[in-house]
């Protein structure tokens, strides 16, 4: 039986077989969960308004090395307590091993024997994000991982790597749903108490499924929320510019590490490029802005010549992506996905009110797995070049540029939409130049 869009219609009565959960709907945008964090983990604000103060244990599902002095190093498996009220995105935390105390990332741990804790999984990731994370080359038949149902509240689904002679390697979701009595069965036949308990039995036999479940899909530790605790305005001497990635009109991007602990993405601005003071008031809005679609903005240097501090994203600009060999040999499907993320991250930046400005193939990074992030939401706002302001120079990027927007600097979310379509031109033509053959004035 499907996996309905209506739980209200499903019947509570148990299915005597594993049922496949064929719910086609896995263009749905991957939405960050107020509760728990991509790929589990445990958010901040359910922590503080559920858990209350009373559960204080907690276990690190992955390893962390301090970056400063201050932090605490965690060892997944090690369990700790957290000292001060769980609010923040960095906790202070005593290790029950060590009994050493430090700073710990909110999203790189759980509490005691959550599900959250469970390596296998992986929270409200969608179901076309499993199927790119299980699809990697380096899986074999059996991999697997749990996930919540994006249609039915508080169910599960079951996403497992497999392989016939027809399809070749593929992914089968069974629905694990849920019992009156507070139970999880995919057939009536085997109940559960626990979905540990569930977990651990399919992973002794096949029991109806297409395969025993053999290893846990691989996951990348998640993105800590800001560098460190209370590392916002950095100090130029803290960064080390070690590979240049790129360079444009106003500044030059590149790899390189802070406090010589944490690989990161440095955009470094040419003096006169923006007002510090404009930036920095900006950059105070847009590091609020989180999604797992959006490249993280972890730090900046704001004295004459800023530095923007961001995650570093393994594969560079989608636009140098898709014209590299690697990028051509990409399939409309694998391209209809990537545009997809790209969708996800500017859902976002719709719902939080903001304009990106400047969306473009070149303003989009790839990462590991097909994973794209937008990046530089907003900068396009405060560049006080008059070459670019004009909006007529070769500064200006005419070609994704909305009518109102070029003519009258009319900047909304509808002109994001129309850069957003010329995008999708350089993404399925490999990176060609928009409207090939025409200048800027045409």
């Amino acid at each position: 039986a499907p996996d309905s869009h209506h739980p209200a219609q499903q019947s509570q009565t148990p299915n005597h077989s594993p049922t496949l959960d064929t719910d086609l709907s896995s263009n749905q945008s991957v939405v960050t969960s107020p509760e728990l964090s991509l790929f589990g983990g445990i958010d901040n604000n359910v922590v503080a308004n559920s858990l209350g103060e009373s559960v204080m244990t907690f276990v690190a599902i992955y390893d962390y090395s301090p970056r400063t002095l201050s932090d605490l190093a965690l060892k997944k498996g090690e369990q700790f307590h957290v000292l001060n009220n769980v609010e923040g995105d960095w906790w202070l935390a005593r290790s029950l091993t060590t009994g050493e105390s430090g700073y710990i990332p909110c999203n790189y741990v759980a509490p005691v024997d959550s599900i959250q804790a469970e390596d296998w999984y992986f929270s409200k990731i969608s179901r076309r994000l499993s199927e790119r994370l299980l699809l990697d080359v380096r899986n074999k038949r059996g991999t697997f991982l749990v996930r919540d149902s994006e249609s039915t509240k508080g169910a599960y689904c079951l996403s497992l790597l497999d392989h016939d002679s027809t399809r070749g390697l593929n992914v089968k979701h069974y629905k694990i749903r849920n019992l009156d009595n507070g139970g999880f069965y995919i057939t009536s036949r085997t109940p559960f108490d626990t979905l540990q308990q569930l977990v651990a039995h399919y992973r002794r036999q096949a029991d109806g499924l297409c395969h025993v479940l053999t290893d846990i899909c691989p996951i990348p530790d998640p993105q800590t929320k800001g560098l460190a605790k209370d590392a916002w305005e950095i100090s130029r001497d803290s960064l080390e510019l070690n590979v240049k990635l790129g360079q444009g009109y106003f500044g030059e991007v590149w790899m390189g590490m802070w406090n010589g602990t944490t690989p990161v993405a440095i955009k470094t601005l040419k003096p006169g490029t923006m007002s510090p003071e404009a930036f920095l008031q900006e950059a105070q809005v847009m590091k609020k802005l989180r999604h797992e679609k959006l490249v993280m903005l972890y730090a900046v240097v704001s004295e004459e010549p800023i530095y923007i501090v961001t995650e570093y994203m393994s594969q560079g600009s989608l636009l140098d992506f898709v014209k590299a060999p690697h990028g051509k040999m990409l399939r409309l499907p694998q391209l209809v996905d990537m545009a997809s993320q790209i969708a996800s991250g500017m859902a976002y930046v719709e719902k939080m009110n903001f304009v990106h400005r400047d969306l473009r193939a070149a303003n989009v990074l790839v990462g590991d797995n097909l994973i794209c992030k937008v990046a530089d939401f907003g900068l396009a706002r405060l560049i006080e070049d008059n070459e670019y302001t004009a909006r007529q120079g070769a500064k200006f990027p005419i070609k994704w540029t909305a009518p109102e927007a070029a003519l009258f600097g009319c900047f909304t979310i509808k002109s994001d939409v129309w850069s957003f379509g010329v995008l999708l031109t350089e993404v399925v033509t490999k990176g060609r130049v928009p409207y090939p053959g025409m200048v800027n004035r045409e």
